[in-house]
């Protein structure tokens, strides 16, 4: 949209209607400040006061206390109490606590407040006294069990007293600020009532100028503040309904400009990098099988030449079936049945290679058998257990292939009695996993089959491993339960029927 478009700006707009509000209330403000001038006066007398005597309130008798107590233990003399930088003089905090709250008793005008400050200067004149007393036992000697007893019996419970004055003081001075408050109510209440009529004009006029220019301002940028809000959250097929006909309309077009152009690149952008994903994990899958065919076909040419014919045609088959269900006519989603099929082929080839240590059980509900799962997804846990957990064991080992249906969730396990990894190499491995399979240094079929159950089913989904040295490896795989469709069921009816 161009600047052509811009009929009436935002600044004129806001030029109404600061004329509209300002001038008007103008006047009414400097009468309003001369009232308050008053009242401030008063009410910073009263706050002054209550300052006074919130700061004896949280000081004295702790300080008192304090020093009191440790002139009786003798940890200070008297005359050199001042020079603790923590401790006072219990005569000078007496004389200042006198001088101050005479003072206040003198200008306070409450009755409640005079007779508090009396009580607590009569407190006070008996503290004094018990001082006297401990001072003088303190220059006798020998009196420190007397001298403590008076602490706990006299000194603490006058102090306490003191204190409990001084709140009280505080009490009746904010009730006298209460009725000052009250007083300024009533003031401005007559206020208004002389000011009513010209106020109501002034507020009819000022509500009605602010209402049409400032509905003109903020509607558009709520609106533009939604559509950003909603494009932050991810959606970019947000877009801000704008007509304004001034500058908020040139940047909501702008806005929509823009994340219509977001839209279109994040788009081409997923679109490129899922067919590049794919690709390469598919590039990857397939690493993982010549090393495993030309050792099952160096396994037939063995058992052929030992004249165990009969053993290298079963050999043959099971490849067959093995590689029939790789490919699975270019099918990524295969049948839980399909992927027993496939492992168990696999797990028949290797039995002839391995069949002095290999012991092998395949545990997975017949009623699971029709719910999906990515192909070449046990085949790779099987393969681990074997070439990383039986293998090394030098003896006989077991793997267990079982499964279960947890809710919404298809819960796969692949373990070994093998022999397991320290707690250093389970963590390294689970990080590995996580990475991407091209970047990974270990664990690449683990990987593999992790990122792709990501990036099939979702980020909460994938791959667990325990693992103890000596004890061997468990995997799980935790994918949701989805049965096949009709049309999956229908495509593995017909590689059967192929295949038969």
């Amino acid at each position: 949209m161009g600047a052509g478009r811009i009929r009436f700006s935002i600044n004129k707009k806001i030029q109404i209607l600061a004329a509209a509000i300002v001038l008007p209330f103008l006047a009414l403000i400097v009468v309003l400040l001369i009232s308050m001038m008053q009242y401030s006066r008063v009410y910073d007398q009263i706050v002054g006061n209550l300052t006074i005597a919130n700061n004896y309130n949280l000081d004295f008798k702790e300080e008192m206390d304090e020093s009191l107590y440790k002139l009786v233990v003798g940890y200070v003399d008297f005359e050199n109490i001042s020079e603790d930088e923590t401790l006072k003089n219990p005569y000078d905090m007496i004389g200042e606590l006198r001088s101050e709250f005479s003072r206040l008793r003198d200008i306070s005008t409450d009755p409640e407040s005079q007779a508090w400050l009396e009580t607590l200067l009569r407190n006070l004149d008996t503290l004094e006294k018990r001082v006297d007393d401990v001072l003088e036992n303190i220059r006798i000697g020998g009196q420190y069990d007397k001298n403590i007893k008076m602490l706990d019996d006299n000194i603490y419970i006058l102090t306490e007293l003191i204190q409990s004055n001084i709140q009280y003081y505080i009490y009746y001075q904010t009730r006298s600020m209460e009725m000052v408050t009250g007083a300024l109510n009533d003031q401005i209440k007559r206020f208004i009532f002389v000011c009513g009529a010209l106020l109501l004009i002034l507020i009819a006029g000022t509500v009605s100028a602010a209402y049409f220019i400032t509905a003109g301002i903020l509607r558009p940028i709520r609106v533009l503040r939604d559509a950003m809000g909603q494009v932050a959250d991810g959606d970019l097929s947000a877009r801000a309904d704008v007509s304004s006909r001034d500058e908020l309309e040139t940047l909501a077009a702008g806005f929509n400009d823009m994340a219509g152009n977001m839209q279109r690149l994040i788009d081409k952008i997923k679109e490129d990098e899922q067919k590049m994903r794919i690709a390469d994990l598919r590039l990857l899958q397939e690493q993982i099988n010549p090393h495993f065919l030309y050792n099952t076909l160096d396994t037939i040419v063995w058992l052929i030449e030992g004249g165990k014919e009969e053993e290298a045609v079963h050999m043959v088959v099971a490849l067959s079936d093995f590689f029939r269900l790789v490919l699975s006519r270019g099918r990524e989603l295969i049948s839980l049945r399909e992927e027993k099929e496939h492992i168990s082929s696999y797990l028949e080839i290797q039995e002839v290679r391995y069949r002095d240590i290999l012991e092998y059980d395949i545990d997975l509900d017949p009623s699971l058998y029709e719910y999906r799962i990515l192909k070449l997804t046990l085949q790779p846990l099987v393969e681990n257990a074997l070439y990383h957990g039986i293998k090394y064991k030098r003896a006989r080992g077991h793997i267990q292939i079982s499964g279960r249906k947890d809710g919404d969730l298809l819960c796969l396990t692949v373990s070994d009695d093998g022999v397991g990894m320290e707690a250093a190499d389970l963590e390294e491995l689970r990080r590995e996993i996580e990475r991407p399979c091209a970047e990974t240094e270990k664990g690449f079929g683990l990987a593999n089959v992790n990122e792709r159950i990501r990036m099939y089913f979702g980020a909460e989904y994938g791959m667990q491993i325990d693992s103890a040295r000596g004890k061997g490896t468990t995997v799980r795989l935790i994918i949701p339960a989805v049965r096949l469709g009709t049309d999956e069921r229908k495509e593995t009816k017909a590689e059967k029927g192929e295949k038969a």
